[in-house]
Parts: C-alpha cells; structure tokens; sequence
C-alpha cells in the first residue's frame, strides 16, 4: 500500500464523461415530465443517474422555471449538469443554480477572398489569371490522424460501461442487459446485443451499429434513441443486423448477402 505520507492529497487526470443532452422545445413542466413518461414507458431506471446538458437554443430564455426542471429531470434519473446554447447574459442565471456552461464553437466557414458567388446560379466562379502569371503553389494538407478502432474481447456486463473516443468499437463477446456501449464511430459486435448501444456519440449521423443477434434494450445513433418494449422489428433470421439513421429515424434491417 502507498505510503499516505507521499501521496498527494489530490490527483487530476483527463476523463471523457458522456452526457445525456435534452433539448427542450417546451417550458411547462407538466408537459416535459408527460413526455419524458411516453419516451421511457414509464421505466423508473430508464436513466440511470446519467449526466445530463440542457440545450435551450430552441426557447425562451425567461419560460424556464429552472428548480423545477432539475427536480423534474432529477426524478427520472437525470443529473443536469450544463446548459448549452444560451446567451452570454443568461450565464449568471444558470451558475447560480449549480449549473455550468456547455461551450459549442459554431465556426461559420469563410469563402476565400478570390472567389465570387453568382446569384443566379450559386456556384463559385474564380477571377480570371493573367496567363503570364503563374499561380501559387498550394500547400499539402496535413495527414489526418489515424485513430484505431477499440477491441473489446470479453463480455460486457450489466452495470458495466465502454466508452470508444472518436474512434469506431469492435466487440468480439456478447454485450448483456444492463451494459451499455457507446462510441463516437461505428459499433461492430460479433456477439448478442442485449444491453444498451449508442454510436456516434459525438453527433456522427453516419455512424453504424452491427450486430450479430438483435436483442438490445436501447439503440441510439447521434443522440435519436429507439426502445423495444413493443417488440422487435421482423428480421431475416440467422442474418446479422445494421442500425442506421435514415432522416429523424432509426432503421434496424438485415444484413443478406449477394
């Protein structure tokens, strides 16, 4: 055992937290706690003591009766934490209920000041060079950094959680209920799926998840979840399975061969 003399009385290490975000459309809190009811089933530990952002881009500030949101959010086994998308005056309102500041850097992309827009059109269209001026040259874009996949090869059990940053999750053992797995690419589990499995954590819409046997509790791609209290959907059987987005939907079809 290490000596509690020589050790210090407080470590800092970098640790990827994922975080439920709610976007609220509605204030009447009333309404949400119905909602919230409808998306869960009325589950008591649907949510399980996760870390939740409120996102407030889509409402007015002043509606929020913020002690009952928390409260509300609370009960169902959400713990707010930050808000996003608010103002830079609404700041103090929300850290003086405990809350902290989500900061979404929303960079407009900037047209080169050599290009012009035609209107009728809307393609770029580039000045004319002289031919007696040669162009610059353009400089090699750096490398895009490689980040490898994630390899899990024993099972993932109820209670547990794995975390894939920005890369893609491959699992080789089945996932049981009560795990969850999540990823900010793609999920390849060549196993049972049983428990919880959430891609493209980070937003990625074109994030994937495959499974070798459908049985999940929950599937999420990009933050749009679907449960499977009602049953699962008719799938080919001894065929492996995908999970996509298609628009505001999740998809779960078979995989066939040619």
């Amino acid at each position: 055992m290490q000596n509690s003399l020589t050790r210090k009385p407080i470590e800092i290490k970098i640790s990827t937290v994922v975080a439920v975000a709610l976007i609220l459309n509605d204030a009447n809190i009333a309404t949400l706690e119905n909602a919230l009811k409808e998306m869960t089933g009325g589950t008591p530990d649907f949510f399980d003591d996760e870390f939740a952002i409120i996102d407030v881009e889509n409402i007015a500030f002043e509606s929020i009766d913020w002690i009952g949101l928390i409260t509300l959010f609370k009960a169902c086994g959400l713990n707010a934490v930050a808000v996003r998308n608010a103002n830079e005056d609404q700041h103090a309102a929300i850290r003086a209920h405990g809350l902290s500041i989500d900061i979404v850097n929303k960079v407009k992309p900037e047209l080169p000041t050599d290009l012009e827009i035609s209107p009728a059109s809307e393609t770029l269209t580039s000045p004319v060079v002289p031919e007696t001026v040669a162009p610059m040259p353009q400089a090699m874009p750096a490398a895009l950094e490689h980040i490898p996949a994630m390899i899990v090869d024993t099972p993932v059990r109820a209670g547990q959680r794995i975390y894939a940053r920005g890369c893609d999750l491959i699992i080789t053992a089945s996932v049981n209920n009560g795990a969850e797995v999540i990823a900010d690419g793609s999920i390849h589990i060549y196993a049972p799926l049983r428990g919880r499995a959430l891609a493209g954590a980070r937003g990625n819409t074109n994030a994937r998840i495959y499974t070798t046997s459908m049985e999940a509790e929950l599937v999420s791609i990009a933050g749009i979840y679907q449960t499977f209290d009602a049953g699962f959907p008719k799938l080919t059987a001894n065929h492996p399975v995908q999970i996509k987005l298609v628009g505001d939907s999740i998809e779960v079809s078979s995989i066939k061969s040619a």
